[in-house]
C-alpha cells in the first residue's frame, strides 16, 4: 500500500533549543512519506544551520517575523503533500504519531485530528488532550497535568491544539488556513470553529504521543493577542443570533476582563485590542461575511461541546472567578437550549 504523503510545517523563532530534536523526530516518522518545511521567523540559535542540512528539509525565510499564524501559512504554501502536519519546534513526535493522526484525520466527517500532547518533564502527564472552549471565547490546554491514562480514549474535541495536528492540504486551502492577521494565539480555535461549522468533528488521538517542552508564560504582547483574538473569533465566527443571545453575558465578561486587566497591570493591552478591532473594522466585517457564508450548520451544533466554567490548570484564577462561573453557568443553562433548537 502507498504510504500517506505528509508535509510537516515547523516554525523557528528565537533560541529554539529543541528545534534539532524536533526536526529529527519528524523525519524519523514511520509509515508516512515525510517532508519537513521549517519556517525561519527569526531563529537566533544555530538550529536552522543544522536542520537545513538534513535530507528532506526545506528552510523558508520570510522577510519579517510572520508570527505563528503567518508562518504556518508560509510553510503550508510550500507543501506538496496530500496531508499537512503542524508541529511545534519544542514538540517531539513519537515515530508512529503522525501516521496515527493522519489515519484519523482521513476518516469521513473528521476534518482534522490532533495528537496526545504530553508534558516533556513527565510524559505520563497530559499537556493537552484537546482544548475546552468557553462560550465567551476562552480556550485553554485541556487536561493539563492530569494522568495520560485518564485521557486514553479517542474523543471529539471542541478545539484542536496547534502544537501538533493534521489536516488535508486541500481542506486547508479551501479554508485559506489561519488568517495572518491573528499573528499568534487563538488561530487554532478559529480553525476548529470553522470545521465544526462545516459539520466536521475534530478528533483527539490518544495513542499518537507527542512530548512537549511546554512553558507557560505571559508578556504584554501575548495578553494583547490572546484577548484581541478571542474577541475577533467571537465577532466573526458566531452567528448573529448567537451574539444577540449572548450579548448580556459577553458585556459582563468584557467588564470582568477589564477589571482583571486593571488588577493585573495589562489594561493598556486590553484597550489596545479594542482599538485594533475598531481600526480594522472593515477587515473584521469582511472576515465575518466570509465565515458566515461558508458555514453549513448552526452554532447549536458546537454549543453542545462548549463549557460555561473557566478552569485552566496553569493560570491562577483572578478574584471573583467563582462568582463569574456561577453566573455564566446559569446563563448558559438558559441560552444553550435556544441555540440547540435553532
Amino acid at each position: 500500500m502507498t504510504r500517506p504523503q505528509v508535509s510537516a510545517v515547523m516554525l523557528a523563532y528565537g533560541a529554539e533549543p529543541y528545534l534539532v530534536d524536533a526536526a529529527r523526530a519528524v523525519l524519523a516518522s514511520t509509515d508516512v512519506e515525510i517532508e519537513l518545511i521549517v519556517v525561519d521567523n527569526g531563529c537566533t540559535g544555530d538550529g536552522i544551520d543544522v536542520v537545513k542540512g538534513f535530507p528532506g528539509v526545506r528552510v523558508v525565510r520570510p522577510e519579517t517575523n510572520t508570527g505563528y499564524a503567518g508562518g504556518c501559512r508560509v510553510g503550508a504554501a510550500e507543501a506538496t503533500s496530500e496531508w499537512l502536519a503542524f508541529v511545534n519546534s519544542d514538540a517531539i513526535v513519537a515515530p508512529d504519531a503522525l501516521a496515527k493522526v493522519v489515519a484519523v484525520a482521513g476518516e469521513p466527517g473528521v476534518g482534522a485530528a490532533m495528537a496526545s500532547i504530553r508534558l516533556a518533564e513527565n510524559p505520563e502527564l497530559i499537556n493537552t488532550s484537546g482544548n475546552p472552549l468557553h462560550f465567551i471565547g476562552l480556550s485553554w490546554a485541556g487536561g493539563n497535568g492530569e494522568p495520560a491514562s485518564a485521557h486514553a480514549v479517542r474523543t471529539t474535541v471542541p478545539s484542536l491544539s496547534g502544537c501538533c495536528f493534521v489536516i488535508a492540504r486541500q481542506l486547508w486551502q479551501e479554508l485559506d488556513g489561519f488568517p495572518a492577521e491573528y499573528f499568534a494565539y487563538h488561530e487554532d480555535t478559529e480553525l476548529s470553529l470553522r470545521l465544526w461549522q462545516r459539520g466536521l468533528r475534530p478528533q483527539y488521538v490518544p495513542d499518537a504521543v507527542v512530548v512537549h517542552h511546554y512553558e507557560f508564560s505571559r508578556n504584554s504582547l501575548k495578553v494583547y493577542l490572546v484577548e484581541r483574538n478571542r474577541l475577533l473569533s467571537l465577532l466573526t465566527a458566531y452567528e448573529g443570533r448567537t451574539l444577540a443571545l449572548l450579548a448580556p453575558m459577553l458585556l459582563l465578561s468584557e467588564a470582568a476582563m477589564l477589571a482583571a486587566a486593571l488588577l493585573g497591570g495589562w489594561s493598556k493591552e486590553k484597550v489596545r485590542g479594542w482599538r485594533w478591532l475598531w481600526t480594522n473594522r472593515a477587515w473584521v466585517g469582511a472576515r465575518r461575511r466570509r465565515l458566515q457564508a461558508e458555514r453549513t450548520v448552526p452554532d447549536g451544533v458546537i454549543a453542545a461541546m462548549m463549557t460555561a466554567k473557566v478552569d485552566p490548570s496553569n493560570v491562577e484564577a483572578p478574584p471573583g472567578m467563582g462568582i463569574f462561573n456561577v453566573i455564566a453557568a446559569g446563563y448558559w443553562a438558559l441560552v444553550r437550549p435556544l441555540l440547540r433548537r435553532a
